[in-house]
């Protein structure tokens, strides 16, 4: 049985826990940081040091978040295998969110208080990222989180390597403009990133003279899209922006499909789904429709070609790369730079460090922004191929400075 399909059977839909998890606007920020000191049982005095992976391995966002935890395992075999950090060889200690937001906090809440990790890779969901959030701030440790996200947060805690809004959305919104799309049919999962998208996006809609033809939720892991479907047919929209997540999107596009919809009348712009996910839903399904990431596979660069030899050699050559994975190893090598830089692990010599923090990644040069933990990227939008591989067919050119509270857009202004 192949990888993606054993993936597919052990991602069995699991109930998520999203009560409480507030939406935050442009106008208040979410940097709820508390400035904590709470002591660190870092062990600096033995020759190895310990950092977290913390990622779903299994439910229905193992589909994405395997290949992340590998991603991540080559960063530290290829550090590790280049001296270490600071003279000390770098120790993974593994863990499983489950698809679950609470198994995510008590897991991040393990490897700082009982493994005495000295950072943590990990999460995929705003909510996952949203349930550990508290605990690293109250712990007073580091997460480096790898994956694009809806923006409006920021945290003394947390490193997003990751796309924030203007770096993803906003610019394939920008795209779609520009190719005359006039109106859209929003379709995502039932949680925080979904619907915090979705409002910028409506937000972007009003002030650019785009229609909003409807808006639909559906749990994650919902595998029905019968009737999802049939109302994105009967609206007749310019083009889909689907925030699903997970494996749901494997049922969205098999019933897209069946129901006779083609990227060519009605394409769809996914910022869920990457290469790792096209083998699971089947390129013949995603032939033509779009995606908007920051990296993929076939980015034309001696880092990636170097990074892409390097993925397949350790996890076989038929595994693609993706941009949530590249993102997760760029943000370990982010961290040893910085520790490096720093001289310290120590979690407020890692902050003070931070600005200006550089890494030749494959995706290009991505800087950490030292005011918002954000890191610079550039915004690409590409096209799903029949091979299998996503082709870039419009890119920002530069690397775009990380907005997560979209301060310099008139239009976002009234978000909440």
């Amino acid at each position: 049985m192949s990888d993606s399909r054993v993936l597919r059977a052990l991602a069995v839909p699991t109930a998520v826990a999203l009560a409480g998890l507030l939406l935050t606007g442009c106008g208040a920020r979410d940097d709820a940081s508390t400035g904590s000191t709470a002591a660190s049982c870092v062990d600096t005095t033995k020759d190895t040091i310990k950092v977290g992976s913390l990622h779903s391995l299994s439910g229905t966002m193992a589909i994405s978040e395997v290949t992340v935890a590998n991603s991540t395992k080559l960063a530290v075999d290829q550090i590790n295998a280049a001296g270490g950090v600071l003279g000390k060889k770098i120790e993974i200690v593994p863990e499983d969110g489950a698809s679950d937001p609470k198994t995510f906090a008590e897991k991040a809440e393990k490897l700082i208080s009982s493994d005495c990790v000295a950072a943590v890779f990990g999460g995929w969901t705003s909510s996952s990222r949203k349930a550990m959030k508290p605990k690293f701030e109250s712990l007073n440790s580091l997460l480096y989180y790898p994956v694009q996200y809806e923006g409006l947060e920021d945290s003394k805690n947390i490193f997003y390597t990751g796309a924030t809004t203007n770096q993803q959305i906003v610019p394939a919104l920008d795209y779609l403009k520009q190719k005359g799309i006039t109106s859209l049919y929003l379709v995502g999962s039932d949680y925080v990133f979904p619907q915090t998208a979705n409002r910028e996006i409506r937000a972007y809609a009003a002030a650019n003279g785009i229609e909003i033809k409807g808006e639909d939720y559906t749990p994650l892991g919902s595998t029905d899209f019968s009737t999802i479907v049939n109302k994105v047919r009967t609206a007749k929209a310019g083009a889909v922006f689907n925030t699903l997540n997970g494996d749901s999107n494997v049922a969205f596009f098999r019933e897209y499909s069946n129901a006779g919809l083609k990227a060519a009348e009605m394409p769809v712009v996914s910022v869920s789904i990457a290469e790792e996910e096209v083998v699971g839903i089947g390129a013949d399904r995603l032939a033509g429709q779009l995606t908007a990431w920051n990296y993929y596979q076939t980015v034309d660069s001696p880092a990636n070609k170097k990074f892409v030899a390097d993925y397949k050699a350790a996890f076989g050559a038929d595994k693609p790369t993706s941009d949530p994975m590249e993102a997760a190893y760029a943000s370990v090598f982010l961290w040893k730079n910085t520790v490096e830089k720093a001289k310290s692990f120590a979690v407020a010599d890692i902050q003070a460090a931070a600005d200006g923090v550089s890494f030749e990644a494959p995706e290009g040069t991505v800087t950490i922004d030292g005011s918002n933990h954000h890191v610079t990227k550039v915004a690409r939008i590409g096209e799903i191929r029949p091979d299998g591989l996503i082709y870039t067919v419009w890119d920002s050119g530069k690397a775009i400075t990380p907005d997560p509270y979209l301060k310099s857009y008139e239009w976002a202004k009234g978000l909440k």
